[in-house]
């Protein structure tokens, strides 16, 4: 009956800081910040951290492994052990800093269905040397516009619609229409993604390959 009573519910318990590493290990950290000797406490530190390594072998080679692992071991006692680390100790402020917002990196939004990657192309050649090195250039970023908005609207485009558009992304440094280029035409980008479209099997066909086998 005592067994019953003396039960521990994880309803009951704190709160695991880092749970992937479990209750026991949680308490192995809480027993080493209760040690008052201060060698001993350093050596059951450098023994926990031990064990954390073994737990997590497949990390051995990547960089600041070590580094990691006391950080874990420093944020699993609440920044209570008292310890000397190898490493420099993450203050628990840094932690809980709230990081910069990260920019939005849609800048067109207009033109969706090219992407970034295009406008940072563009930005590319309209700072090259004219000449046929940045007209080559010119002419393959025009073509991937086309088969791009080929991909999101699923229809024929004139290549003026691409001109202009190629023109207005590069403030009119790239005009391609005033020097009377041709795409690539629609129904060769559309015929390629068909082709690479994996057709359904037939389920008359399998029926028709088992017709002559043999059942047992």
């Amino acid at each position: 009956m005592d067994l019953v009573n003396n039960l521990e519910y994880n309803t009951e318990r704190p709160q695991l800081i880092i749970p992937e590493y479990g209750r026991h290990f949680q308490k192995m950290v809480d027993y080493a910040v209760s040690i008052k000797d201060d060698a001993e406490r350093n050596r059951v530190a450098k023994s926990i951290i031990s064990v954390m390594g073994n737990l997590q072998p497949h990390l051995r080679d990547v960089p600041d492994f070590q580094h990691k692992l006391w950080d874990q071991l420093f944020i699993m006692s609440d920044f209570k052990l008292d310890v000397e680390s190898p490493f420099p100790i993450t203050s628990k402020e840094m932690l809980q800093k709230r990081p910069e917002p990260l920019e939005y990196p849609q800048n067109y939004p207009k033109y969706r269905f090219y992407g970034n990657n295009i406008k940072r192309m563009i930005d590319v050649a309209v700072q090259w040397e004219k000449g046929d090195k940045r007209s080559g250039l010119e002419y393959a970023i025009a073509n991937h516009m086309k088969k791009c908005y080929l991909n999101w609207n699923k229809e024929v485009v004139d290549d003026t619609a691409i001109f202009n558009h190629l023109y207005e992304l590069s403030n009119g440094e790239i005009d391609l229409a005033a020097k009377g280029e041709n795409l690539t035409d629609s129904g060769q980008f559309l015929k390629n993604k068909v082709a690479k479209t994996p057709r359904p099997s037939s389920g008359k066909k399998n029926r028709n390959n088992n017709r002559g086998k043999k059942r047992y």
